[in-house]
């Protein structure tokens, strides 16, 4: 049987199981290459250096919870069900990325201080996201915006304490979920206007 091609989703595959393995200190593009049977001139060839690899693989990590954020924001239904449904779909998310898989979680905080830019993209798009909710909530008659975006931004950082991942220690704790769902419906009532 002939050896898989080497693609890179496959790189990035490996780079994250080399990253639980050894954690972002340790992990080597050597350690990468080796999981794969490859040289390591072949995973840059994908990838020009390590630090390009590092923040593909922090990007996919980000990108898993845009996509899954993103089929919401294209349901049926009226918006305020929608922005509901997002709000607790990114928490949840968050919490179980910091809970599930607590030294990967953690892996990824420092590679996400080290890729700003990355992370910068990832807020955007969620802020597009919500600003597409928010806008279709207007048009429905079930929100008041000025500026769909403006307000979006502003939710964003309402609801920081559920996503931002410096509050991950506090996801835990047993009264989160009734913090949550206070704010969530906070938010809603102040877009009803």
């Amino acid at each position: 049987m002939p050896p898989e091609t080497l693609t890179p989703e496959r790189i990035l595959e490996a780079t994250e199981e080399v990253l639980r393995r050894y954690g972002p200190a340790k992990a080597t593009v050597v350690d990468v290459a080796r999981a794969l049977g490859v040289s390591h001139g072949s995973v840059y060839r994908h990838f020009r250096t390590k630090t390009a690899l590092r923040e593909a693989v922090t990007a996919r990590w980000l990108d898993r919870t845009s996509q899954q954020l993103a089929a919401i924001v294209e349901e049926a239904g009226p918006a305020e069900d929608r922005l509901g449904h997002w709000l607790a779909t990114l928490f949840d998310t968050k919490r179980h990325k910091a809970g599930d898989d607590p030294e990967l979680f953690a892996t990824y905080m420092t590679l996400i201080g080290e890729s700003g830019g990355v992370v910068d993209r990832h807020v955007s798009d969620l802020e597009a996201q919500l600003t597409k909710i928010i806008e279709a909530g207007v048009a429905e008659g079930a929100f008041r915006a000025d500026s769909p975006a403006t307000t979006a931004h502003a939710v964003f950082a309402a609801t920081g304490r559920f996503h931002d991942p410096c509050y991950a220690p506090e996801w835990s704790r047993p009264e989160i979920t009734d913090d949550f769902d206070a704010v969530r419906d906070l938010v809603l009532r102040g877009l009803r206007g």
